[in-house]
């Protein structure tokens, strides 16, 4: 009866779909914590002298 039930439950497949997108969708989400960690400081100081030299040319043009 167990044995049965067992295996009934290893057969069904409704859900995977599922499992399978959030899956994905946690796959996704890691990458880009992941890169966020790995290039955010670099991001960060490249929009920082971006925004500096902006600044700096319209000050400039007073």
């Amino acid at each position: 009866m167990l044995a049965a039930r067992l295996g009934a439950f290893l057969r069904d497949e409704a859900g995977a779909t599922a499992i399978e997108y959030a899956l994905i969708g946690t796959l996704i989400a890691v990458a880009l914590v992941g890169t966020a960690t790995i290039f955010g400081d670099t991001l960060r100081d490249l929009f920082d002298n971006g925004a500096t030299d902006v600044i700096a040319t319209q000050v400039d043009k007073l």
